[in-house]
């Protein structure tokens, strides 16, 4: 391991930090495998048997409007009109399934929230055969979006690979591991009956591991940055323990949670645990590399700062940085939480019961929790990133003092000669 800066000669990694930074990382990675291999989960069951429910594409060729009917009414008021552009039939041209290239004459979802449908569009359809009802077995049911997300998908790794070159192409690499252990490990191992706590952990240290290396290289400054994580990642899982035990969440705050619960036993609260700790990594290496990287530039910038120093200039930069990133947290769980908050504004409930909704409390719980491990990576990753730019700085001034007599001899001899 070696420090990896783009400008000039660096000094050599301390052969004492290098050490001890190995006896540390290289049991984590062992532990990290053994528990991979113990919780890996089960091969899937078997699909169920054809329900006679199938799924096809169909791009739309026409649409032809009718007029709508009125909705019936229903208790407590009636339903919205719907929408006129829902009113009508579509004739489709089936792009896969056994009809493929035939024509079918389809009735257009209406009601509220029923998609709206162009001639042009990709659609799914759903075979489904009603022998009861003399109607046709095709229902339109969605727009067909995987041509525009393919489109997304290759302008972001473009994008990407432009901006960062060789270091965007490996933090694609790292994206390809983080989603492949999220779906071969662990959603497959929740589903299986594991600790849903003990599966993110894993999962988490696996991720950490796998992906900090891949993009930034293997360095003594990626290495303060893992364990800057893993320190922050247990902070934040005692935390998270301590709150939602001392707040009585239990986990089940919406329908999929309950049928989660219901259908498939699964440890609701060890649920909620492990959705906290996946989604605090996502911004904790964020925080964690930046603070190794800065202090690691610092000493480079700065020999003769000792670790007192380097500590202080990098915890400006990361209470800057913290003070940031508390605000984009906040925001993207009241972005993700926007209709639920709406419906509660509707209701005009007192700001007391509000919070203590338990889908909101649940919200808070996270945020609150999430940002206590944010800060707590800032001072634990600085002093280690300090304390190793300390060595190596150190170490390379022990190895000048070496060479320069040496040095001076050969100056003194060339100087005799001349």
């Amino acid at each position: 391991m070696g420090a990896n800066h783009a400008h000039g000669p660096t000094a050599p990694a301390s052969r004492r930090a290098v050490l001890a930074t190995l006896a540390v990382l290289v049991p984590l990675a062992l532990a990290t495998v053994v528990a991979m291999i113990a919780l890996w989960p089960s091969p899937p069951k078997p699909a169920p048997a054809d329900t006679g429910h199938a799924r096809y594409t169909a791009r739309i060729d026409t649409v032809t409007l009718t007029p709508c009917g009125e909705e019936p009414p229903v208790e407590g008021g009636q339903l919205p009109p719907p929408d006129p552009a829902t009113c009508g039939d579509a004739r489709v041209t089936f792009t896969s399934g056994p009809e493929a290239g035939q024509s079918a004459q389809i009735q257009l979802p209406s009601g509220p929230g029923a998609q709206v449908f162009h001639a042009g569009d990709d659609a799914i359809v759903i075979y489904a055969p009603e022998p009861t009802l003399d109607a046709s077995p095709y229902r339109l049911s969605d727009h067909d979006r995987s041509a525009p997300l393919w489109l997304f998908g290759i302008a972001f790794a473009l994008a990407v690979v432009a901006f960062g070159r060789w270091r965007g192409l490996t933090a694609l690499f790292g994206l390809g591991v983080t989603f492949a252990v999220l779906l071969l490990f662990v959603l497959p191992g929740i589903l299986d009956g594991k600790p849903p706590l003990l599966v993110a952990i894993v999962g988490a240290s696996a991720i950490m591991l796998t992906v900090l290396f891949l993009t930034h290289g293997f360095s003594l400054a990626t290495s303060m940055a893992v364990l800057g994580t893993l320190a922050s990642l247990v902070v934040t899982g005692a935390l998270s323990y301590l709150s939602l035990d001392l707040a009585h969440l239990s986990g089940v705050s919406d329908e999929a949670a309950f049928n989660l619960g219901m259908s498939y036993s699964i440890d609701t609260q060890g649920l909620l645990l492990a959705s906290i700790i996946i989604g605090s990594l996502g911004v904790l290496d964020d925080v964690t590399v930046t603070q190794s990287v800065t202090v690691g530039e610092l000493s480079h910038a700065n020999p003769s700062y000792g670790f007192r120093r380097l500590y202080r200039a990098g915890g400006r930069v990361g209470r800057a940085h913290i003070a940031s990133v508390i605000n984009t947290i906040i925001l993207a769980y009241a972005g993700a939480s926007l209709p639920l908050l709406l419906l509660i504004s509707v209701g005009r409930e007192p700001l007391g019961q509000v919070l203590t909704n338990p889908v909101i409390a649940q919200e808070i719980v996270r945020s609150v929790v999430g940002t206590l491990g944010l800060i707590a990576a800032v001072p634990i990753t600085t002093a280690l990133a300090a304390l190793v730019a300390r060595r190596t700085q150190d170490s390379h001034a022990d190895h000048a003092d070496h060479a320069e007599p040496s040095g001076r001899r050969r100056r003194s001899r060339h100087s005799s000669v001349s």
